[in-house]
């Protein structure tokens, strides 16, 4: 969920797409305010973005059916991507990370045939852990988050997986109660990858995945 009535996203260009009517809960909007504002934060606010001009198409995957803990399930997350397939994104930012899945696969792989570039978290289950997915699957830019002093995050999953690293421990981002906040963890380090290849296709809109990487 997107608080679109915080200060750094009123006004931006971000559509936020209907979620599963079968989740009677609506998720948290902290998580996705904050990648939000890392995106297409306004420039002038407290939370600028990375971003700003951009058009963010959002769907809320995620859902709390018990507790207050955000969850979600392999045909909410690919019924989503779906959603953003079918609005033809270039760039599609996944900040979540999960077990495999064989229908998750088969939904990333049918993305990355339209042409679409995924960015994913490295995740944060630390550094023993199983890889993380669908950052772990083929031709998806897996990326894990770093301090000011360029060292890993305690908590990212390790694995040769990872691709690139970037800005994911202290990053100063929106918060859904309103003002900023302080965040750690891979899912903030992947608007910065996400920008960085949207910028790539915007040079040049006929550049392929396999370039973009």
């Amino acid at each position: 969920g997107i608080n679109l009535e915080h200060d750094t996203l009123k006004g931006q260009s971000i559509e936020v797409l209907a979620r599963s009517a079968s989740q009677a809960n609506a998720s948290l909007q902290d998580h996705g305010t904050a990648v939000a504002a890392l995106l297409v934060g306004r420039p002038e606010s407290q939370t600028p973005g990375l971003l700003p001009g951009a058009k963010l198409i959002a769907v809320d995957a995620f859902y709390r059916d018990s507790g207050s803990a955000d969850r979600t399930d392999v045909m909410s997350l690919v019924a989503a991507m779906e959603k953003l397939a079918d609005r033809n994104v270039r760039v599609m930012n996944l900040s979540l990370s999960g077990p495999p899945n064989a229908v998750l696969q088969k939904a990333i792989e049918a993305a990355q045939a339209k042409g679409i570039v995924i960015v994913a978290a490295a995740g944060n289950s630390g550094p023993g852990a199983e890889p993380s997915y669908p950052a772990a699957y083929p031709g998806v830019i897996a990326v894990t988050a770093v301090d000011q002093q360029y060292r890993v995050y305690r908590r990212a999953t390790h694995g040769t997986y990872v691709d690139l690293a970037a800005p994911g421990v202290g990053v100063w981002t929106a918060s859904a109660k309103g003002g900023g906040a302080l965040k750690a963890g891979t899912s903030y380090a992947v608007p910065f990858a996400s920008a960085a290849a949207s910028l790539l296709i915007a040079s040049d809109p006929d550049m392929d995945i396999k370039a973009v990487r």
